[in-house]
């Protein structure tokens, strides 16, 4: 199963696949949320929801309340808190201060679930590397990588889940 980060819609709508423009990209990612493969836990999906009013994605928000995707889109499962604490002090640091906590967002909850089954889960996030990033400045995919859980950008599961703008649901 792949989690998609915020970023990755965000972006996607915002720039390559604007939702009035390639429908197809929308209907694919919707035929594989309700398939299992692609989900958005409820912690992303708030920080999704709580950008609403921000332009391009109002859009997003509507997508999200056709047909019911938001609840394909929606990992039915709670987050272990005693992962995310161990993500926070692992990949970010023991000791984050208040600002720095606010600062990570709910990125630990993302790279929580991942951990919580690593086998069969992948973070997919826009966010580039750097590895030089410390404390409340790291990035998911260095958190991800810290944690032993598997990531990949974007583009990687287009590739390998095959979009194409030729893309129809099955019959």
């Amino acid at each position: 199963m792949d989690l998609l980060d915020a970023n990755t819609l965000i972006v996607a709508n915002n720039t390559y696949y604007p939702i009035d423009a390639v429908p197809e990209f929308w209907d694919w990612l919707e035929h594989h949320c309700r398939a299992g493969a692609v989900k958005v836990t409820s912690e992303i999906m708030d920080e999704i929801e709580a950008g609403g009013q921000t332009p391009g994605r109002d859009r997003l928000c509507d997508w999200l309340k056709q047909h019911g995707t938001r609840e394909a889109l929606l990992l039915a499962e709670r987050v272990d808190l005693a992962l995310v604490r161990t993500v926070v002090a692992g990949a970010y640091a023991p000791n984050l201060n208040e600002t720095e906590i606010e600062k990570i967002g709910r990125d630990p909850f993302l790279v929580a679930y991942g951990l919580a089954a690593p086998r069969d889960r992948c973070v997919v996030t826009a966010e580039v590397s750097a590895p030089s990033k410390r404390r409340a400045n790291v990035r998911v995919p260095d958190a991800c990588v810290k944690m032993g859980v598997p990531w990949c950008d974007p583009f990687a599961l287009y590739r390998r889940l095959r979009f194409t703008t030729s893309w129809r649901p099955p019959a």
